[in-house]
């Protein structure tokens, strides 16, 4: 009895022009990543949220925000909803590429048939979701404190989307550049966290006199943040158009700062 078995015919795979499966597979992988560690990733941010809404909720809670019948407390709550969503989309991206060049295993997207620009999204993609789901989850734990239901969602949305792209895609540069942790921190620490702070998180940018009101709203992380709160208490500090504008603009210079760094292999195949 022949019990030989032909071998099967072996052929290539075609992707076409987008390697859907590979696509897919790699946003699973950077939304698997921060789920498997929630606690650290989604819940953490939510003390730091509640901590800065108590104090500053408490030492101004029968004030209102400028140029708004709304509570102060629904303006700050929107501030700082907007820097939890900044905050994680970029440590997000940030820690993923570092974490592979640290452990040696970038070879695990680099290998498999992944274009830049399938990269480049994937990366994107993992960290919007993340900062969105934090922003979401930040929300939702100062509805206690303040009046947190949008009075134009659809901006609030938007400037949503926009700013964990942004950020997203700045941590995903700050990454690649990145050899180790620290040099991730100092950008972290000298770049992330003063865009975010001076930017009025924490108050109207009219209070200020000249020439700080002139430098803070030269800061691309004030429209997000005025944008955003515009989506819940219908005050804004800036022209809503030119932020739209602006911020949407950015997020496509980013994208494509990230998609060209990842096509050159700059401090990932060297």
């Amino acid at each position: 009895m022949d019990t030989h078995v032909a071998p099967p015919n072996l052929t290539s795979r075609h992707y076409g022009a987008v390697n859907w499966l590979g696509l897919q597979t790699l946003i699973q992988r950077e939304v698997q990543r921060f789920l498997k560690v929630g606690a650290q990733t989604v819940f953490a941010p939510l003390i730091q949220t509640l901590l800065f809404m108590m104090v500053f909720g408490l030492v101004l809670r029968d004030g209102a925000w400028p140029g708004s019948e709304r509570a102060y407390a629904d303006g700050l709550a929107a501030g700082l909803v907007m820097m939890s969503i900044i905050s994680n989309a970029f440590q997000n991206s940030s820690s993923s590429i570092v974490i592979a060049k640290v452990q040696g295993n970038a070879v695990d997207f680099l290998m498999p048939p992944l274009s830049a620009l399938e990269l480049t999204i994937a990366f994107i993609v993992g960290a919007a979701a993340r900062g969105i789901l934090v922003g979401l989850a930040s929300l939702i734990a100062v509805a206690w404190l303040a009046n947190v239901l949008p009075a134009q969602p659809l901006w609030a949305l938007y400037y949503a989307i926009v700013a964990s792209v942004i950020f997203g895609a700045m941590g995903l540069l700050g990454g690649v550049w990145a050899d180790k942790f620290d040099h991730l921190a100092a950008v972290t620490n000298f770049i992330i966290v003063p865009l975010t702070f001076l930017s009025g998180t924490f108050y109207s940018t009219d209070l200020l006199p000249e020439p700080f009101r002139t430098f803070s709203n030269s800061n691309p992380v004030f429209f997000l943040i005025d944008g955003f709160r515009y989506g819940f208490i219908g005050s804004h500090d800036a022209p809503l158009i030119t932020g739209a504008l602006v911020s949407g603009g950015l997020a496509v210079a980013l994208c494509w700062a990230c998609w060209a760094m990842l096509k050159s292999g700059y401090r990932l195949r060297s």
